[in-house]
């Protein structure tokens, strides 16, 4: 019998929840408890009712969510806010959130293992939110060609390329989620390539005018690797049985 306050220390641990800062009303780590004993790992991007609702169905009670379900001042428990709390408890759902953590760990985040997979070479942080850099900048060796089918591998949803930097650049940064705030921060980086979730249409134009390479892959995609890996670390260490929940979101 595994205890759920193990599951969580372990957590805890792992992402080192306590030393990273995240987004003002966020909240990392235990946000629905249950009866405190754990049976099947699970791991989802969102902390919505659909994954929630099949997770009980796959007889899952730790969820681990990226998006988790607090992100601002306390809201009232009513409409789908109650009805996702009540099916955790009614189900006894135990929920737990790593959203900054899970981006910029070294290891285990969004952006390493996005980089590990497309066979670049982490070299530093940027982006800074208080002390804690939420991006990555990587050393690369491909061509814009090569680089773009590694990416149709790795996201084979799709993904789209605005292409006005060089041909081959020789370091290219990487924002799992929304990439909004680095686009502007990539010249000041000597960076002319960025790997990211999502943009807006502005940043078209930004682009054009800055000669920048951008290339967007969805925020659900490219958010899927580090709750994943989390939760695979998990099951492990304690000998569990676990799930991803996958959901076709096309954001």
């Amino acid at each position: 019998m595994i205890k759920t306050l193990e599951i969580v220390n372990f957590c805890d641990e792992v992402t080192k929840k306590n030393t990273i800062s995240d987004f003002s009303g966020s909240f990392n780590g235990l946000q629905v408890d249950n009866s405190g004993i754990v049976s099947k790992i699970g791991a989802s991007v969102d902390a919505g009712l659909v994954p929630f609702q099949k997770a009980v169905g796959k007889n899952i009670n730790f969820l681990i969510s990226h998006h988790g379900l607090f992100w601002s001042s306390p809201i009232p428990i009513v409409g789908a806010a109650f009805n996702k709390i009540k099916l955790c408890i009614d189900n006894d759902l135990a929920v737990y959130g790593s959203h900054l953590p899970l981006d910029c760990h070294p290891e285990i985040g969004n952006n390493a293992i996005i980089a590990n997979k497309l066979g670049l070479e982490p070299v530093r942080g940027f982006l800074p939110v208080d002390s804690t850099n939420i991006g990555l900048i990587a050393r690369n060796h491909l061509s814009r060609s090569k680089l773009k089918n590694k990416l149709d591998n790795l996201f084979p949803a799709g993904f789209h390329s605005i292409e006005y930097g060089i041909e081959k650049p020789s370091k290219i940064a990487i924002l799992s989620g929304s990439g909004q705030s680095a686009v502007e921060k990539l010249i000041d980086e000597g960076v002319d390539t960025l790997i990211t979730g999502e943009l807006k249409q502005q940043h078209f134009n930004y682009a054009q005018e800055n000669k920048l390479n951008l290339y967007i892959c969805g925020h659900y995609a490219t958010e899927t690797f580090g709750v994943d890996k989390l939760a695979q670390q998990v099951a492990k260490n304690f000998n569990l049985p676990y799930e991803f929940i996958e959901i076709p979101c096309p954001l």
